[in-house]
């Protein structure tokens, strides 16, 4: 077992022994990852994110490199939330084609274009139909521009497989 998984399996049980209700499964019929929103941080789940996920050690993991908004022709709409929608539903595609389900994310980065705080009341409005109560820790980076002109978010995750 890695370091880092180690640390990360050490930190989630001292955090679970610190306040239990602050631990919760990310699906009950499938125990796969164990989400950790310490109630000593900010809550993170009224935006769309959860502080920590503890992924299993038996599991396999795939990486989904960055989903755009992109449809299956690679038109882009220049609206923002057209963009979002499109590009979750590209990586629910991928999660298909691996054989995962949204419950099985650990880990979102999304990259926002010209971020402000209207495109992340989309965002979380967006994670929170996808993902439900099983929120995936998730980084937010505000860029300047990405590989497409015209193109105004990207999504990538890291999920754990059965």
């Amino acid at each position: 077992m890695s370091r880092t998984i180690k640390q990360l399996l050490t930190g989630g049980l001292i955090i679970m022994t610190v306040g239990m209700s602050a631990v919760a499964m990310a699906n009950e019929s499938s125990p796969k990852l164990t989400i950790v929103n310490p109630q000593t941080l900010y809550d993170p789940s009224p935006n769309g994110y959860s502080a920590a996920v503890i992924t299993p050690g038996e599991g396999r993991v795939a990486y989904i490199s960055g989903q755009g908004g992109q449809d299956s022709r690679g038109a882009l709409s220049p609206d923002f939330a057209v963009q979002v929608g499109q590009a979750y539903a590209n990586l629910r595609a991928a999660l298909d084609a691996v054989g995962a389900r949204p419950d099985q994310v650990a880990k979102l980065t999304v990259f926002v274009v010209d971020h402000d705080m209207s495109k992340l009341g989309v965002l979380t409005k967006t994670v929170r139909q996808v993902f439900g109560e099983a929120l995936p820790a998730q980084t937010l980076i505000p860029v300047p521009k990405l590989a497409v002109d015209g193109m105004l978010f990207e999504v990538e995750a890291v999920a754990v497989l059965d």
